[in-house]
């Protein structure tokens, strides 16, 4: 009896170093499956971040590419009608979203300009700022067959005046620097909305479209 008693207590001492090799190889096991997890995670951020910055750039490029396309044409008005080019292109940027709103993509009016019942037109929603809010209505406008010719029309308007103010945007014409155009702009009513001008102000700055002006 106490032989085998013996034998028993061998046999609990033997298995002792088995149990803790188990338990390493399950330790081992959940660090190898936490590192996995933690390593996946990290590359899926870094992918992420590539993404983001791969868009960005495609974005960057786009708008460089915008206003490089555009700036030949607004030099050459400058020189034909006195209109600054960095103001030319603010304001097309502003207006058409780069290029990409309904009315700049299908009808190339660069610039939000109303027509008449005279004139190529098409019906379209656009945003207001009317008695303190924003509304969103639906007017004509302009179809050109040209960015160029959008460009032109706009520089015309400012030369020419409207049918009811000839002289409507004689200032702008006259404005030596962005900073008088754009507030010039604003007071003769060109947009409804508050800010225009210090909008066309950020714009002009943060793209460095003064290179344009002579």
């Amino acid at each position: 009896m106490a032989r085998w008693r013996k034998r028993k207590r061998r046999r609990k001492t033997r298995s002792v170093p088995g149990l803790v090799w188990l338990i390493l190889l399950v330790l081992a096991g959940s660090v190898l499956v936490v590192g996995n997890q933690v390593y996946s995670q990290r590359q899926a951020m870094i992918q992420q971040r590539q993404a983001v910055a791969a868009s960005k750039a495609k974005v960057a490029a786009a708008k460089r590419a915008f206003i490089e396309r555009l700036a030949p044409y607004a030099e050459t008005l400058q020189q034909q009608y006195n209109i600054l080019p960095s103001v030319t292109l603010a304001q097309a940027i502003l207006e058409s979203d780069w290029g990409q709103s309904e009315l700049a993509s299908k009808y190339h009016n660069l610039f939000g300009v109303k027509g008449t019942a005279q004139q190529q037109t098409a019906i379209m929603s656009t945003k207001e700022f009317q008695h303190g809010k924003w509304v969103t209505v639906r007017a004509q406008f302009r179809v050109y067959p040209s960015d160029q010719a959008a460009m032109r029309d706009h520089a015309l308007l400012f030369v020419n005046g409207t049918s009811w103010n000839r002289r409507q945007y004689a200032a702008v014409v006259a404005a030596q620097d962005y900073r008088t155009a754009a507030r010039a702009l604003q007071q003769a009513g060109y947009a409804t909305d508050p800010e225009y001008a210090s909008k066309l102000v950020s714009v002009i700055q943060q793209y460095k479209l003064t290179q344009y002006d002579e």
